[in-house]
């Protein structure tokens, strides 16, 4: 839970109802695709795998469904994976990012967690306990950090 109107949890693929799973695919789309010009393969095959949580912050005033922001979390074997963070536009700048990234770390037990760092936005991953850990490099034209946090 992050507050009386909105509410964070983590669940497997099969938990996520159509509606849901529409909601998020439209976000990642909005944001990734549309706003920042990737075009890019988001349905990679790993939103479907046994280890995998879709972490969903959405707003509980107006409908249950209504997503403010996703985040994904695979199973590496080795490590936890974080990406897909990504809030919408009218959920920005009010510090939902923070209860995205904490739920997902919360469903991060015993290994080192890695994620790709957006390049500004390493000193905020920083505060969670990231550190940098290896060589700025571009990913659909964006400059990217390798990023990992020990267990």
């Amino acid at each position: 839970m992050t507050g009386p109107t909105t509410r964070c949890v983590a669940v497997p693929f099969a938990l996520l109802d159509l509606r849901t799973l529409y909601a998020v695919a439209r976000l990642r789309q909005d944001v990734f695709v549309v706003e920042q010009a990737c075009p890019y393969p988001d349905l990679d095959g790993r939103d479907l795998e046994d280890g995998t949580r879709h972490v969903l912050l959405q707003d509980a005033r107006d409908d249950p469904r209504g997503l403010l922001g996703v985040a994904r979390v695979l199973d590496d074997g080795d490590v936890w994976r974080v990406g897909r963070v990504v809030l919408a536009r009218e959920a920005r700048g009010r510090g939902l990012a923070d209860h995205l990234v904490r739920t997902a770390l919360a469903v991060c037990p015993g290994r080192d967690v890695v994620l790709d760092a957006q390049s500004p936005l390493a000193g905020w991953y920083a505060g969670f306990g990231f550190e940098v850990s290896g060589p700025e490099f571009l990913e659909d034209g964006i400059a990217h950090l390798p990023m990992r946090r020990p267990a």
